[in-house]
């Protein structure tokens, strides 16, 4: 039977036999298994149906805890029923795991296996989530790449009917889930043959039934629960047989054969590898290799892990194996070994002791520890443990792939050793999140695999930031097959398409001699030369590559598409390379574009064709001289006046070295140093704004919305200015309290995204020039060095007296120096004014819970931290737990506060006459309501630090330690819509309700931003999402009215861009209330699909619409005899379809489905009309002062 050849990612391939073997699929998002959901309501939602016929339904829930109770209650109900997870996500589904195993269901959950957050959170791949429910009863398979991922997911889907045990199949998250490979796809009939019909009737059969009812799920007592649960015994038995079974089955169906342990290497192997996972086919790739040279070594890829067959184990090893290293990807601390390694060890004794062992002595055996949270495995490791069992006495308990300098269990690798096949083209690709690299680059490796007709595989590096930081995609294509689980480290072709890049980091260092090197540049084909550095014109001269430049930036804005220059770069990769003839290359890059892009229009289409059309009249190969000419070289990573921690970790990680850091330079428990974003300096931006202080009205809104905090503002003496660099401006300040003194505005150039957000919000036009306001982008690299030093300048500049600011204006809001700066946020981001305001008016005196989700990756994401400083030292205390438990976390820290508080009063009480009673009754009676109040407590503290410092009575020690809780504490709890919404809702409604003074920042996206841009409670009706594929079908969930039930929360919708003055009033409001506060902030998004430089446009659209109205809810108005609830919002006055039809979320779904749209549409308009109603009656209610007397 022909099967076709597919160019897919582990996901895709997993989803497809899922959605294919399955009736209800209940999905949440989480990296890296998201994309497995997207598939699921995807192909749902366009009504592609199982092998039964019929669309298998799929429904998100609220977290990863309320899948697994969906999936359980689904299975008892009789379906066919499957989830995908990963890391925190499965550590989640615990408990209904071991429901579902001990009530043996037959189930199969999905996970890309991820790291789990301990000292710090991670996205990426290892297998600490799966080794965490080793014990629940699930059944454990593991697959090695795309193709087995498709494989085993069908076996673990037929296998779990008959052996009765939930199976839990897993695969590297990223290495192998997103990794995009050329396999050959099983066809419905081969699913519809691996599933046994009588055994899914059998499970149906078991099922609850009102019509033979039985009862599941009993409490048992001490007499009876040890019997029933040794009761499961004969299955978990009988399940390897069953798997080495269905495996067979699968083989005869379609020819590729598996087994519980496959072995493969020498048959008279000596020394063998044991692992499971990718990081397999790079040991059998290299023992391949080494095997031909003669090497008696092999490997033993590990299928089922649990349950662990012994015998199955003992059978596939070579007879003459005198060396075993077993390596496992987890770190198990304090235990005597990793789970795998464990496993290995009893199954060797236990064969030993019961006379089964086949070998003359039992192998040595060690373990070891590599790849942990996706780090590299190579051949070059694989080949230093096979070297490491030719000792004596090889090291136990190593790891491999990192330089352990402190307890010294590494083992050295030889970097030159390599196992790449010549005949495989391999071609690395450097761009910049969001720029359309990565996405080029899946569409490249699929025209190539089926196109083509080439084996290919696509692989793509980027970090958790997602946007503006580097990305790095991994091709490799050829005749041959592709076993290499790892990335490239000798490149036939490299591409930079971002020239910044090259600033800091050597990118050809991995280019081979030959190779060729496309730049994308604003500098044409006779003067790229002299702008490169010394360092790559070395490269290009010794490795004689050949260089080819194109003006990407130029063709992409002429076609209309912005700085997406993905398309250009594509078109001219495949001009150079030749795979295909150039005609072939160019129609199948416009049919991927279609295929692609379609959803979003036509207008999209045609934009990205007409850049293919351009892409080739605008590439040019560069005349490479005889020697290096250059003037400059690689710029530091970090300035010379960075502090030390920055040159010695921070620098090697900007530099891209960061997997050579050793173990010693690591901090032990993940705590580091805020306020370093300064020093990165990444300069992303090719325009960034200019001030012309002659039409600057100096209102501060620039300043109020930069995302990255770039756009600064101060008023000094003129005198200050003295010295000052070329270039550097000022203007006389329009404020009665500085009179007589200069404003400056000042950007800082290398830090700007070039995001636009300040031009598009600037009120004030040049009169002589009606194009241009009192801010104006401009190209930033000819004015780099000048505007470099004028923001030096600037900041030795005195900071504005804040007690002297009215912190309640824009105007002077502008003058408070942020302390959150120059994050990895998106350009143009919408979250980030807000947390900004936060840190001007709050900073010096506020601790931080951040739920997972972007706010805590562009905040706390390495290799730079935004959290900043003032000059006294002081800043944010930043902390982010986790995704679901954010709110009771920062609770966490409001309890400890006042405790520490009562304490310190408690002590200040009892050391009065050490302390002086004026001091102690200052202390005491000190009002913080105001800045100013709060500045002279602090005064206080210090005095009383003072006194108290060298004291030998315990109590004033103990005072000591406890003494800046004298001080008023700002609690702020900030996250995303999908936390507050969803997965985080059951304990930000119990804080609410708690009465204690925390302030929630809920930055509302409307989507699970960070994950990619899946459907939340907060999604919109008539909105397209993931998750929501066909248009979400109901409302948007009122987070703000459920709030404002208890009566004793402030609770306050803000949306800057429609109303910046109300949001820094609420804003103070807020912290002022001596209570809980929720404070839901409108957020424009990338995932809303539109250019951000109009988001603050968008933002006012959504309150004129009334889908997003303004109010305050303050209860103490109370107490003053008025109504709590004020509406700020006017009456809509903006068709709802003219805001929502600007953004692709909702335009895409009047594309593909118009009559669903329509209908949608007019249910939406009915939402906008019911809430103001409602609103409208709220803000009517009399106040107490206002109400009707009773009657007697």
């Amino acid at each position: 039977m022909a099967r076709p050849m597919k160019t897919v990612d582990g996901n895709e391939a997993v989803a497809r036999v899922a959605f294919l073997a399955s009736e209800v699929a209940a999905i949440y998002p989480i990296t890296p298994s998201s994309a497995m959901g997207e598939w699921a309501d995807e192909w749902a939602a366009k009504g592609e149906k199982n092998i039964w016929g019929t669309v298998p339904l799929v429904v998100e829930m609220q977290s990863e805890a309320g899948a697994a109770g969906a999936v359980h209650g689904a299975l008892q109900a009789g379906s066919l029923t499957t989830t995908y997870t990963a890391s925190q996500g499965l550590l989640l589904m615990i408990p209904n795991m071991f429901k579902i195993a001990g009530e043996l269901t037959p189930a199969v959950i999905h996970v890309t296996a991820r790291a789990v957050a301990a000292h710090a959170l991670s996205i990426f791949g290892d297998h600490s989530d799966v080794m965490a429910v080793r014990n629940t009863g699930f059944a454990l398979l593991a697959s090695n790449s795309p193709q087995e991922a498709q494989d085993l997911a069908l076996i673990a889907h037929a296998a779990t009917l008959k052996a009765r045990i939930p199976f839990l199949h897993f695969f590297d998250g990223f290495r192998t889930s997103h990794e995009v490979a050329k396999i050959e796809q099983v066809l419905a009939e081969d699913v519809r043959a691996m599933i046994d019909e009588d055994l899914v009737l059998a499970h149906r059969a078991r099922a609850l039934n009102p019509e033979r009812p039985v009862l599941r799920g009993t409490a048992q007592n001490p007499d009876v629960f040890f019997q029933a649960r040794e009761a499961c015994n004969p299955f978990y038995n009988a399940c390897p047989g069953i798997v080495q079974e269905t495996m067979d089955k699968f083989a005869a169906l379609v020819g590729r054969s598996y087994h519980l342990f496959d072995y493969t290497g020498a048959p008279d192997a000596e020394r063998v590898i044991v692992l499971m996972g990718s990081g397999a086919d790079t040991a059998d790739e290299t023992v391949s290799h080494l095997a031909k040279a003669g090497e008696k070594v092999g490997v033993l890829k590990v299928r089922l892990f649990r349950p662990f067959s012994v015998g199955h184990f003992i059978a596939a090893l070579p007879k003459t194996v005198k060396a075993v290293a077993v390596l496992d990807r987890t770190k198990e601390p304090g235990a005597a070994g990793e789970p795998l390694y464990m496993d290995v060890v009893t199954a060797l004794a236990e064969s030993m002791t019961d006379g089964t062992l086949p070998f003359p002595a039992i192998p040595r055996v060690v373990g070891g520890r590599y790849g942990l949270s996706s780090k590299e495995f190579t051949p070059a490791m694989v080949k230093a443990v096979f070297d490491e069992l030719k000792k004596d006495a090889p090291k136990n308990h190593f790891t491999v792939g990192i330089t352990d300098d402190v307890t010294h269990t590494s083992l050295e690798v030889d970097k030159s050793f390599s196992t790449e096949d010549p005949l495989t083209v391999r071609a690395v690709f450097y761009g910049l999140g969001s720029d359309g690299t990565v996405g080029a680059n899946k569409n490249s490796i699929k025209i190539i695999g089926e196109d083509a007709g080439l084996c290919a595989q696509g692989y793509f590096v980027y970090d958790s930031k997602k946007s503006g930081s580097m990305t790095t995609s991994h091709l490799r294509f050829g005749p041959n097959p592709i076993k290499s689980s790892y990335l490239i480290t000798r490149a036939n072709f490299v591409a930079c398409h971002q020239f910044t890049l090259m600033e800091k980091m050597d990118l050809l260092y991995l280019a081979e001699e030959g190779a060729t090197f496309l730049v994308n540049s604003i500098y044409g084909p006779d003067e790229l030369w002299d702008r490169l550095s010394r360092t790559v014109q070395r490269h290009i001269i010794e490795k004689r590559i050949k260089l080819y430049t194109i003006n990407g930036y130029a063709v992409a804005a002429q076609a209309g598409m912005g700085n997406r220059i993905n398309t250009v770069m594509q078109v001219c990769f495949f001009a150079i390379s030749n795979i295909l003839p150039r005609d072939k290359a160019i129609d199948a890059i416009k049919y991927a574009i279609k295929k692609t892009y379609g959803k979003r229009g036509e207008s999209v289409v045609q934009k990205n064709w007409a850049a293919v059309d351009m892409a080739l009249e605008n590439l040019h190969e560069v005349a490479v001289p005889g020697e290096v000419t250059s003037a400059f070289d690689l710029s530091a990573p970090v300035p010379a006046d960075a502090p030390a921690f920055l040159h010695e970790f921070t620098a090697e990680i900007i530099r891209d070295r960061g997997n050579d850091m050793p173990v010693s330079k690591m901090p032990v428990d993940g705590t580091f140093p805020t306020a370093t974003t300064q020093w990165e300096k990444r300069n992303i931006a090719l325009e960034i704004p200019a001030w012309d202080p002659e039409t600057c009205i100096q209102c501060g809104k620039c300043s109020l919305v930069c995302p990255h905090g770039v756009i600064r503002g101060k008023v000094v003496p003129e005198s200050a200015l003295a010295g000052a660099p070329e270039g550097f401006q000022s203007a006389k300040a329009k404020w009665k309290e500085f009179d007589g003194q200069r404003f400056v505005l000042q950007i800082a150039p290398e830090d700007c995204t070039g995001c636009t957000l300040c031009v598009q919000t600037c009120p004030a036009k040049n009169k002589s020039e009606v194009k241009l306001k009192a801010i104006n982008m401009v190209q930033q690299e000819p004015i780099r060095a000048r505007e470099r030093a004028c923001w030096d300048f600037f900041l030795s500049l005195p900071e504005t007296d804040r007690d002297r600011v009215n912190h309640g204006l824009v105007k002077d809001v502008q003058l408070l120096r942020p302390l959150f700066e120059f994050s990895g946020a998106c350009a143009g981001c919408g979250e980030t004014p807000y947390i900004k305001l936060v840190s001007q008016l709050f900073g010096d005196r506020a601790y931080i819970g951040n739920a997972t989700g972007c706010s805590s990756i562009y905040g706390g994401n390495l290799p730079t931290t935004p959290w900043a400083v003032n000059a006294e030292g002081r800043g944010p205390a930043w902390s982010n737990s986790l995704f679901e438990d954010n709110a009771e976390f920062g609770m966490g820290m409001r309890v400890t506060i006042d405790k520490q508080e009562e304490f310190a009063l408690e002590l200040v009480k009892r050391l009065e006459s050490a302390i002086g009673g004026a001091l102690a009754g200052a202390l005491l009676a000190a009002d913080q309501s105001t800045e100013a109040g709060i500045n002279a407590q602090r005064a206080r503290v210090a005095e009383l630090k003072k006194k108290l410092a060298g004291a030998a009575a315990p109590e004033a020690k103990t005072l000591l330690g406890v003494a800046d809780f004298l001080v008023r504490k700002s609690v702020w709890i900030i996250g995303g819509d999908g936390w507050a919404y969803d997965i985080g809702y059951g304990g930000l409604d119990h804080v609410l309700a708690s009465g204690r003074n925390v302030n929630i920042l809920v930055l509302d996206t409307e989507v699970y931003s960070n994950t990619g841009g899946q459907c939340s409670k907060s999604t919109p009706r008539a909105a397209v999402a993931k998750f929501a594929a066909a248009g979400k079908p109901t409302g948007k969930k009122d987070l703000t009215l459920m709030a404002m039930t208890y009566g004793t929360a402030y609770v306050a919708r803000v949306a800057l861009g429609a109303n910046d003055g109300h949001t820094v009033k609420t804003f103070l409001e807020a912290e002022a209330y001596d209570g809980p506060s929720l404070i839901v902030a409108y957020s424009h998004c990338i995932a809303h699909g539109y250019n951000l430089s109009m988001g603050l446009e968008q933002q006012k659209a959504a309150v004129q619409s009334g889908h997003f109205p303004l109010f305050r809810f303050n209860p103490n108005l109370r107490a003053e005899g008025k109504n709590p609830f004020q509406l700020d919002s006017k009456d809509p006055s903006l068709p709802l379809d003219k805001y929502i039809y600007n953004e692709t979320r909702y335009k895409m779904l009047s594309l593909s489905q118009p009559e669903a749209a329509k209908r949608l549409l007019e249910e939406a308009e009915g939402d906008v009309q019911t809430r103001w109603r409602l609103y409208q009656y709220l803000a009517a209610m009399p106040g107490t002062a206002d109400a009707p007397a009773q009657a007697e």
